[in-house]
């Protein structure tokens, strides 16, 4: 049975990082906005506004969601880059989600902000060298993070949450 809060399973960093193990994770975050947009194809309204699991986020939501993360992903990355071991801010995710901009917006704006913004952090992250993606940002939750770490854990953000669109429209035969 799969755990429908984690159906990739928890975030497992990599025991080491190599310039193709990078490459390997830039390329998930590359495909990311692709495999969303395929995920949700040929949902009706009905369907996009089910939660994935019980308790949890609309489809809609998840969508809006991956932008939204990944948004303060690139400027975490970009201030880790430029800054010696910033200080970066959380925000809260679920109430994020409940802002009418998450509830009310046409997903298609959420796909193409999402299309863009990677367009642009993908060429970033491929742009950094392997003394760059040491660097470490400092997160109120994680604590210390290097550049190595967020970027496998982005690789592994956008896969989850495509996972959790996916897995429900199987439950649901969708």
């Amino acid at each position: 049975m799969i755990d429908s809060r984690y159906p990739i399973g928890p975030f497992v960093p990599p025991p080491a990082y190599s310039s193709e193990v990078r490459g390997a994770l830039i390329g998930h975050i590359a495909e990311a906005p692709a495999k969303l947009r395929k995920a949700i194809e040929g949902l009706t309204e009905s369907q996009l506004l089910t939660p994935y699991r019980e308790g949890g986020w609309t489809v809609a939501q998840v969508v809006h969601h991956v932008p939204d993360s990944h948004m303060n992903a690139y400027i975490r990355f970009k201030l880790a880059t430029t800054e010696d071991a910033p200080t970066i801010k959380a925000y809260d995710e679920a109430r994020w989600a409940e802002l009418p901009d998450a509830s009310v917006t046409d997903l298609s704006a959420s796909l193409a902000l999402l299309e863009s913004l990677h367009k642009r952090w993908v060429v970033f992250l491929r742009w950094l060298t392997s003394e760059q993606f040491d660097r470490t940002l400092q997160h109120p939750e994680l604590g210390t993070v290097s550049l190595n770490r967020y970027v496998a854990l982005y690789a592994w953000h956008g896969r989850h949450h495509v996972a959790h669109i996916t897995t429900l429209r199987e439950r649901m035969g969708w």
